[in-house]
């Protein structure tokens, strides 16, 4: 199990909010600020577009799973 610190939780939501994400797309970052912190090789999700415009630096890493390919 990976957890942000209070610290690390306020900046991901302060940055993304910051770069006018709302909604959703501010779960998306806490999740990938997690992925990030626990070095995930793949992360898997139904919604790349808006993984990779929170986070471009993992975009490489993102991807669909396999049965929605």
């Amino acid at each position: 199990m990976v957890t942000l610190t209070t610290r690390e939780y306020l900046t991901t939501i302060r940055k993304a909010a910051d770069a006018g994400c709302t909604g959703g797309m501010i779960y998306d970052a806490l999740l990938l600020a997690c992925a990030r912190k626990s070095g995930a090789d793949l992360i898997y999700t139904f919604n790349i577009k808006h993984f990779t415009r929170v986070a471009p630096d993992l975009a490489d890493r993102i991807q669909a799973p396999a049965a929605a390919r």
